[in-house]
Formats: structure tokens, sequence, C-alpha cells
């Protein structure tokens, strides 16, 4: 073992307990300048989500070792920081989180990290006029910016530029992979638009275990409900599963999704519910959305997880 990265991990992990002890307000938010950082090597780049890790990899190529907290079905809403994350943390000269409350416990302790690296939520430059509202509480917004492939070019131009400012020498391989992204990131914008048009308008409704897909139905034209609230802490009562319910059988809703990184409970509670009330309702597939699908798999990729979901919703629903 490496003493010396030893030592790190345990003083890093001991001065994060010792900061989460202090005021949030005591704390400096993310995105402050970045430090350019002098190495002949790839940067260590950490990351949280899946969906960030994977802009990462395309967006540094060989000159970023890319490494991601949460895998496939990771619920980050409720993650709290392992001693893996933390040795993982020490090591890195980068951080990227997605930020607007995603990350749950452990956004606490990258904005605390903050103090001692450059970490860099990859929404912070997303105007609050194309944000989502919650109703959580004044001035809060919906995370999970990832569903409108829009929204995720502009996450791409931030890593990008996070990059760019760690290691200026290599800002031309960067900007070169950030644009053949963003054209292929374009492209899947224009296809999942076309293909999301051929489900009839009447049966345009998706519903799924909690309400991650709001950026995706505003920006693709299909209705969105989920049983719980934008996190997946909201507790769904009995009354709103039977509400659920009723509009699915008034709406004559043929199917609902069951979500890889959160429990299949309330989807199944509503099919039999449905099913007690005479209405044949079905789950129509496995969504991703919270976390990607596994390394090596299609779906393990941003693209290949928004050509899943897409795909999946069509067929059920048409």
């Amino acid at each position: 073992m490496n003493y010396r990265l030893t030592v790190m991990t345990v003083g890093l992990f001991l001065s994060l307990l010792a900061l989460g002890c202090q005021s949030k307000s005591d704390t400096p938010e993310p995105g402050q300048a970045v430090k350019a950082v002098e190495k002949s090597g790839p940067l260590n780049v950490v990351s949280t989500v899946g969906m960030i890790t994977d802009l990462v990899r395309i967006i540094g190529g060989e000159s970023v070792t890319a490494t991601g907290l949460m895998g496939p079905g990771t619920d980050p809403h409720q993650y709290k920081a392992r001693e893996s994350d933390i040795r993982a943390l020490a090591k890195a000269d980068l951080v990227f989180y997605n930020g607007l409350h995603l990350e749950g416990k452990l956004g606490d302790v990258l904005h605390r990290l903050a103090k001692k690296k450059t970490v860099i939520a990859v929404s912070d430059r997303i105007e609050p006029a194309k944000l989502r509202e919650t109703s959580a509480s004044a001035g809060t917004h919906d995370p999970h910016i990832w569903f409108d492939v829009r929204l995720w070019m502009l996450a791409a131009d931030r890593i990008r530029d996070g990059l760019s400012a760690a290691a200026p020498s290599r800002k031309a391989q960067f900007d070169a992979n950030t644009e053949k992204l963003l054209a292929d990131l374009r492209d899947l914008h224009q296809w999942v638009l076309q293909i999301i048009d051929t489900i009839p308008k009447e049966r345009r409704v998706l519903i799924t275990a909690h309400d991650a897909f709001g950026y995706f139905g505003d920006a693709y034209g299909i209705e969105v409900r989920g049983i719980q609230g934008i996190s997946t802490e909201d507790e769904a009562g009995v009354k709103d599963i039977n509400n659920l319910i009723d509009f699915i059988a008034t709406r004559g809703i043929k199917a609902v999704f069951v979500e890889s990184s959160v429990p299949k409970k309330n989807i199944e509670a509503l099919v039999e519910g449905s099913k007690a009330k005479g209405h044949d309702l079905r789950i129509g597939g496995e969504l991703f959305s919270d976390a990607m699908g596994a390394a090596g798999a299609p779906e393990g990729t941003y693209i290949g997880m928004v050509r899943h979901n897409v795909t999946t919703i069509v067929q059920a629903l048409k």
C-alpha cells in the first residue's frame, strides 16, 4: 500500500468530517477558477453520476483518466460517500458533479471539498430560465438536465472548459473531441423528436416511479407523471397512487415504466390497482433515469441510454 496516499486519504477524510460540522453558509460555492495542473500524464478526473463520467471520457480522451463514483443502479439522491470515494477524491486533479441538489448527501462533501480542490458543477452555467422549478421550495430546480439533450450539450461545454483550464496545453484536443460529441448530440436530439412523433398524441403519457423525466417531456412533447417527486426521498402516499390509477384509467394508458435505480414496488402497485378496477395496465419496460446501464453495454453510454429509453417508450405506447 502507498503510505503517502494512505495518509493523504485519511487526512482528507478527517478534514471533510470536520468541514461537515460547519454551517453550509460558511462554505464557498464550487466553480471557482480552475487551477492549471502541471503533469505529463493524464489528468485524474472524478465524476459523480455515469452520464457525466461518459462525457469526461469522450472529451478528455487519452489525456484523462475518468473515474465515476456512482455505477449502474445507483440512486444519487440517497447516495452517501464511501471510503473508496474518499480515496478517489484524494487523488483527483479535477472533480465534476451535476449540482442542483442531485447528489444528496454527497453534495455537501463536494461543496466542502471545493476548499481544497477544483470542483465544478456541470449545471452551473445553465441559465435559470432553462431550468424547471420544483415545488420543494423557492429557487430550487429539477436536477435531471440530461433528459433534454440540448441542456446536456451545455454540460459538455462546461466540461470542455474545465478540462482546458486544468490542462491548457491540451485545449485543442478537448475542443476537437467536444465538437465531434456535440455533432452526435445534435443528431440524437433530432432523432428523439422524430421517433417520439410516431406515438399518437393522445397516447403520449409517460408514467414512471419518480418525477425524473420532466425535461424530457418539455423538450419532446410528452406528458410526464411520476409517483414520487423530483427526489426519490419524496414519499408517495396511498392517495397519490390511487389518484394516478384513476388518471390512468380515464386516459386509457396502456403501459407504465420501472426505473433501473428505483424500487419497482410503487409501479407494481399501479399495475395491480389498475387491474382491480378493470383496466389492463402493464409494465412497458425498464428505463434508465438517474444511472446508466452496465459498462460495455450500449446503455452504459449517455447516447445509448437515451436511445434505449426512447425506443422502449415508443414501443410500449404506440
